[in-house]
């Protein structure tokens, strides 16, 4: 079985402007880059495109932040703004085949509101087998980290979530987890698990250096294990946490 991975950062209301938030973005970006030649540069769609290119460059913040104010909740009749507390959503990309998709939603501060940051790695291809590792997956999460400030972010496949997620909304424990120190304090782990601070935000936790799949019973035993653990610790339980 094909298993859909993809990296995910996810936190509670936080009202924040579209300036805020595309800084935050620009920022996410810039570290980013360093993780794969081909996080260099991003694109968003839409008409007229230059010549050769998969779409318009994303080349400042400005280019960000009219790309969430485009993704505020409008009215379908006079194009006005509703839902003002429910932020802005922008999604970029970087190829037109093979692409890496990643998706935005922040600045939403509703009580039940959500945001997070989505980041879809290539279907298939050598550009897949290479962000499909513990250490480039890390770097992705840590910079995730560093630019949201997220409570919790994971990476990991739908696959594995469905096997060892039990509740409707909580905080998601998979190959890769970081967790903010806002939600408590990481307990003892069994190895191989290797638990690295991320500055004095929180945690990454990296269940098994090799790559972790719904297919192998003992890795999916392992991550509920850890789920659970994590869960007596009063990490796991969240109202905010999103679901894909």
């Amino acid at each position: 079985m094909k298993e859909h991975y993809f990296v995910g950062a996810y936190w509670g209301p936080r009202q924040e402007t579209a300036p805020e938030c595309a800084r935050r973005a620009e920022n996410f970006l810039h570290l980013l880059s360093r993780c794969d030649p081909t996080f260099a540069q991003w694109y968003r769609g839409g008409r007229k495109a230059p010549p050769g290119l998969p779409g318009h460059p994303i080349q400042e913040a400005g280019d960000l932040e009219r790309l969430l104010l485009e993704g505020r909740n409008r009215s379908d009749f006079d194009r006005k703004i509703i839902l003002e507390d429910h932020g802005f959503m922008a999604g970029v990309f970087n190829a037109k085949k093979g692409r890496t998709q990643l998706d935005f939603h922040c600045g939403a501060y509703f009580p039940e509101g959500h945001n997070f940051c989505l980041l879809d790695p290539p279907s298939e291809g050598p550009v897949r087998e290479r962000l499909l590792s513990a250490p480039v997956l890390a770097q992705v999460l840590t910079c995730m980290a560093t630019a949201w400030e997220p409570d919790f972010a994971t990476a990991s496949s739908l696959e594995m979530l469905r096997h060892t997620e039990k509740r409707e909304w909580e905080v998601r424990v998979g190959w890769l987890t970081y967790v903010s120190r806002r939600l408590g304090t990481v307990p003892p782990l069994p190895a191989p698990v290797r638990i690295e601070p991320v500055g004095t935000q929180g945690w990454l936790l990296t269940l098994s250096p090799e790559r972790m799949t719904a297919d192998n019973p003992e890795h999916v035993a392992f991550t509920a294990r850890v789920r659970e653990l994590l869960d007596r610790a009063g990490l796991v339980e969240h109202p905010h946490a999103a679901r894909q």
